[in-house]
């Protein structure tokens, strides 16, 4: 179990997402340890998912899941 600490959005200045890129976030997650991971998620699912900064996740296997 992890909480979402941060969501990063990516900002691509003036020149726009380049053509056939799907929108990728930095998500930082911390462990009940305190250790911190970085991953990154598809903007879409986590709007899909309703994940925000302070949520609880389950994070296995590359697919991220709300709590």
């Amino acid at each position: 179990m992890y909480k979402v600490m941060e969501i990063i959005e990516p900002d691509f200045g003036c020149e726009g997402l380049p053509d056939g890129t799907e929108p990728m976030c930095e998500v930082i997650l911390e462990e009940e340890s305190g250790t911190k991971v970085t991953v990154k998620v598809p903007d879409r699912e986590l709007y899909q998912k309703r994940i925000n900064e302070g949520d609880m996740i389950d994070y296995t296997n590359g697919i991220i899941l709300k709590l």
